[in-house]
Formats: structure tokens, sequence, C-alpha cells
């Protein structure tokens, strides 16, 4: 396809934006960045997963040496009688230390488990992550998407009220029938309902994008291209089988079930450790004697022992044997959930990938679409006025028109897409929609042409940007507007919004006065207005 063609074909229906004002649009990174670090689903995943590195620890502890002190005070209050050693009180101070040897390699896969569950804990974060920004996305273009399909029946009802209005007019002087006029009623009040269906689409919308961001959505941006796209359905599995997290997630838990079969099978094998221990005790003096006889016991002595310990599990009941069958099945769980995992990806990939390229195909459709329905239209009403057409021809039209705009909107939303800047040269050769030549932004718009050794050639000319738009939405020329007037106007107009690369389309508006107390009072009010915004600084 020729160049010119192709900016041709793009900038159909386009309003240009010139920055004299701009007015600041919540991009899809920013939205991604709220949702990052406010949404409550991504910040439990990031508890859970603080959580789940600390089995770390506690799986080593088993194998370190462990070390621990009591003490006892005992005062005995009655005697027995045929107790001839007891004294009346002691206090008994113990410290012992068990150093685990060998514990049949429970510790080394109880260890080992730990770890791989903590890095498929950071796989399933990451696919907590991913499903999050999937959902941001979805509601970002949503709400778009939303806001066009309530512009368009917006502009259909108008539409077709005025329509209703002249075959009213028309059936007053009788060139139209009494059924024309019915036809008529019930196309607005059928368009009319359209409106209340798609302006509690938008609701839902906006109010999902609040579940998912945090904050109401507000003037949205144009989302960015996507990027680094593969270029065919086997390219993008293979990029899905080595990068999906929950795929990881679940492989590393298949490894993890593998070291926890191990920690079963060591509840069989013997235990040995190295103990020591050290004991204080003191009578407190009631080992001494007040008649006078000998004393065969000392008021204190200390007492040190160390030694190994062995145990060997002889007979537990069948409980290691079921143990380690239960292990076995849930490792064949886990090498099943691999496989069903890796399925899935590979059904989602090759599913996105179709839904994308069938979005840009049906988006190329529909703009072709929506051109000829356009010119459909405007035949329809020609031959309407010479009576070869019906009211109902017209009506049909309109509807059809507005079935092709719904669907280019909606295919958007399934692959989006488009061009966010673009230098003015490239368009600076086709037909503009501009204010008359006495205002001082079509002068400056006018002279950057001129620079560039251009003179634009415009169709119509008119006092106010919201007729300008208007003859946008009805595809007569291109026009470039303020941004704050272009996207007023995007909300109830099918027109598109592309940004100006050129440095000229920034504009810094300067009010310039000798003295602020010089100013009438209605103009002071305005600047103190506009600093209160943030609009201008002194």
């Amino acid at each position: 396809m020729p160049r010119a063609a192709q900016v041709r074909r793009l900038l159909s229906g386009v309003a240009l934006l010139y920055s004299a004002a701009p007015v600041h649009a919540e991009t899809l990174r920013e939205a991604l960045v709220k949702a990052y670090t406010t949404n409550p689903t991504i910040t439990a995943q990031r508890a859970t997963l603080r959580a789940t590195d600390e089995n770390v620890p506690i799986a080593r502890a088993s194998g370190l040496p462990s070390a621990n002190a009591t003490g006892d005070y005992t005062e005995f209050v009655v005697t027995a009688a045929n107790s001839f050693i007891a004294l009346p009180r002691q206090v008994v101070a113990r410290a012992n230390v068990s150093v685990p040897l060998y514990q049949g390699g429970q510790v080394r896969n109880s260890v080992a488990a730990a770890k791989t569950r903590v890095e498929a804990g950071r796989a399933t974060l990451r696919g907590t992550e991913a499903d999050l920004f999937t959902n941001v996305v979805g509601a970002y273009m949503d709400v778009i998407r939303d806001e066009a399909i309530v512009g368009l029946n917006t502009q259909n009802v108008r539409v077709l009220d005025i329509n209703l209005q002249a075959s009213r007019d028309r059936f007053q002087v009788g060139d139209l029938t009494r059924t024309d006029v019915a036809q008529s009623e019930a196309r607005l009040a059928l368009a009319r309902a359209q409106l209340q269906s798609a302006e509690a689409q938008l609701i839902t919308s906006r109010e999902n994008y609040i579940r998912f961001v945090g904050t109401p959505a507000g003037t949205l941006d144009t989302p960015p291209t996507l990027p680094h796209l593969p270029d065919s359905p086997a390219l993008a599995v293979t990029v899905a089988i080595d990068n999906n997290p929950v795929l990881i997630a679940a492989a590393k838990e298949r490894d993890a079930t593998r070291y926890d079969v191990g920690v079963a099978r060591a509840s069989r094998l013997p235990q040995i450790s190295a103990t020591g221990g050290a004991s204080y005790t003191n009578y407190l003096g009631s080992a001494s004697t007040t008649d006078g006889s000998i004393n065969t016991f000392p008021n204190a002595n200390k007492a040190v022992q160390a030694g190994l310990s062995l145990t060997m599990p002889l007979f537990q009941g069948g409980r290691p044997a079921a143990q380690v069958r239960q292990a076995e099945a849930f490792q064949s769980r886990a090498i099943e959930n691999v496989t069903a995992a890796e399925r899935n990806v590979i059904a989602q990939a090759r599913s996105a990938y179709a839904v994308w390229r069938s979005s840009e195909q049906v988006i190329q459709s529909s703009e072709t679409a929506v051109n000829a329905n356009k010119l459909s239209l405007e035949g329809v009403r020609a031959e309407n006025s010479v009576g070869t057409r019906t009211i109902l021809d017209i009506l049909n039209a309109e509807q059809e028109l507005l079935n092709s705009q719904v669907t280019l909107v909606t295919a958007r939303r399934g692959a989006f897409g488009g061009r966010r800047l673009i230098d003015f040269q490239e368009v600076a050769g086709y037909e503009f929609v501009g204010l008359t030549n006495s205002t001082a932004l079509q002068r400056h718009i006018a002279q950057h042409a001129a620079r560039l050794g251009m003179r634009l050639r415009f169709r119509a000319r008119l006092r106010d940007f919201d007729a300008i738009c208007q003859m946008v939405a009805a595809d007569v020329g291109m026009a470039v507007v303020p941004e704050a007037a272009a996207r007023r106007c995007a909300r109830s107009m099918p027109i598109a919004l592309v940004r100006i690369r050129d440095s000229w389309a920034n504009r810094r508006l300067v009010i310039c006065s000798r003295s602020f107390k010089s100013l009438p009072r209605p103009a002071r009010l305005l600047v103190e207005h506009l600093r209160a915004a943030g609009c201008v600084k002194p």
C-alpha cells in the first residue's frame, strides 16, 4: 500500500490535537502503577509469599543445634515418714544441648522443598501480577470502548431526533405520511433505549476500573501500541511456555513434591544426635544440721554429662509407609497439574493470538464499513430528497452506520493500536476543517504550515471547536484543535485523537498586564481563578 494511502486510511475521521492548554489524561502505565501499588489482591499475595519464605528457616532449624535451660524451686511442705534423705527445699538449674548428627535426610529434603516452594511462590506472585495487569488493561479498554459507544449512541439519538422533527414538519405539509412519522418515532425510542443500555454498561466498566485500579477513571489517554508481538501462533506458544508464571509455579511445585517423598521416607530411618547437659542443685542451707551431727549431704552440687542419642524406629503402626504413599500420590498429582497447566497455557496463547489477529482484521474491515456506510447514508438522504427513497431507508442506513461504528470500537478493545503522535508534515496536505482566518490559533497553524512549504486546504471554516469536531465526526476533514476541546467532544462524538509531535504544538499562553491591581474586577477574578486551578503562575 502506498505511503499516502496508509496515512489517509490511518487519519480518516481523526481530530489532531493542538496542545494549547493540555489537560492531563491518565495513561495506561499510570493505571498499572496505581494497581500495582494499591490493589489488595496483589498485596495479599505478597504477604503469602513472605509467609512462604519463612518455611526455609523453619525447615533448616530442625538440623541445627538446640539448647534450652530450665530452673525449678521446690519446697517440701510435708515430708514422707519413710523418706530419710529428702531435704526441706531445693533449687535446681539445668542446661541441655542437642546437636543432630543424622536424621535420614529429613532436614535436607525439607529445606530443599521449602526453597523450591519459595520459587513457586514467586512465580505465583508474578502470575497474580500478570492477571492483575490483564484485568487493568481490560478495564481500561472497556471504559474507552464504552465511552465511545455512549458517544455514538448519543450522536445517533441526536440525529434521529432531528430526523423526527423533520419528518413531522414534512408531514404537516403533506410530504410524508403518518407511517413515516411513526417509523421515525419508533427508531428514536429504540435509539434512546440503546443509549440507556450503553450508559449502564459504561457505569459497570467504570466500577470495574475502580475495583482493579482503586481510583475512578477520569480522562483516559489512548493506549500505546502492543510491543514485541509474535509473528506466528507457534512462536506465541513458545514464548508462553518459557515465561508463563502459572506453568513455572506448577513445575516448581512438582519439584517440591519430590523432596516431600524424601522427607516421608526419612521417618523410617534411625536418628542420631549428640547431647550434653549440666545441672546445679542448691538446698538453700537445708542440708546443714542444727544438733552438731555429721552432715552427709552438701548444700550444693554440680553435674555435667555428654553422650550420643540413637533413635531406632521399630514399629510405628504403618504410619511411615502411609506417609510415603501419600507423598507419592501428591507428587503424581503435581505432575498432572503441570501437564494441565501447559495445555491451558498453549490454549490461551493460541486463543489470544487468534483474537488479536482477528481484531486487527475486524478493525480494517470495520473502518471500510464505516466509510462505506457514511457514503451510503449521504446517498440515501439525497435520493430521499428526490422521492426515490423512503424515511425507513434513511433510518436503516443510519442504524447500519451506527452498528459498523460500534463494531469498530469493540474491535479496538480486543486489539488496541494506533498512533499516539504524528508529525504535522504527514497530514498538512489533506483537507481540514478549522476556525476563521481572523483567529490567532488559525494564523499560528497557517504560519507553521507555510514554514513546511505547504498551504492548508480547508473544506469549511467555523466559529467554535464543537462545530469543528462535529464536522470531523461527519468525515468532512481533519482538524487541529486544543486538546481540552478535542477530549470534551470525543466523549460524545466518534472522533479519534492524535497528538502533534512538532514543538510548536505545545503553546504557552501568557496573561500580561502592567499591574494586577489596575485590572478590572472581572479580569482580576479570572486571573485568581486560573491561579487557584494551577493553570497559571505569576
